[in-house]
């Protein structure tokens, strides 16, 4: 039976060392940088647009960072009101604006309210707007199907 004893040089254990490190770092890298990558591409918003057709419905899209898009659509017929809403988050009063579904099963009711706007965050002035032009086509929605059956 042999034993062999590996004496070790101080320069060789450093080196190890090192070695060991760099891959370490290398891994903490590449794990930061793919982190990175999905944030941008599926979290970090960059952009919020609202199109609303009267005859059609409202289309939301969201951009985001990496220029991915990501649009919903909704349907006129299914669009109850838009509304101005506020929470409460953080010791703080915030203001959103909301879609209102209508629910199928009662006309007077309602089945999701869908938020808008909730990565930007728009100030209070600015979404009294969008509510305005909002509310105006909804109006007109409301009386077009009126002044057509008179015809």
């Amino acid at each position: 039976v042999s034993i062999s004893l590996h004496v070790y040089q101080p320069s060789s254990v450093f080196a190890w060392l090192v070695l060991q490190n760099s891959m370490v770092l290398s891994a903490a890298i590449f794990i930061t940088l793919f982190g990175l990558i999905i944030y941008l591409h599926f979290v970090k918003v960059d952009q919020e647009s609202l199109l609303v057709i009267g005859s059609l419905g409202i289309q939301v899209t969201s951009s985001y960072a990496s220029g991915r898009e990501s649009t919903t659509f909704i349907e006129m017929g299914q669009v109850k009101d838009v509304v101005i809403n506020e929470a409460i988050h953080m010791q703080k009063v915030i203001y959103y604006l909301c879609i209102l579904l209508q629910d199928p099963g009662d006309p007077q009711g309602v089945s999701e309210v869908v938020p808008l706007f909730q990565s930007s965050k728009p100030r209070l002035d600015c979404l009294i707007e969008v509510y305005r032009s909002c509310q105006e086509i909804l109006e007109q929605r409301k009386t077009a199907p009126q002044s057509s059956g008179i015809k």
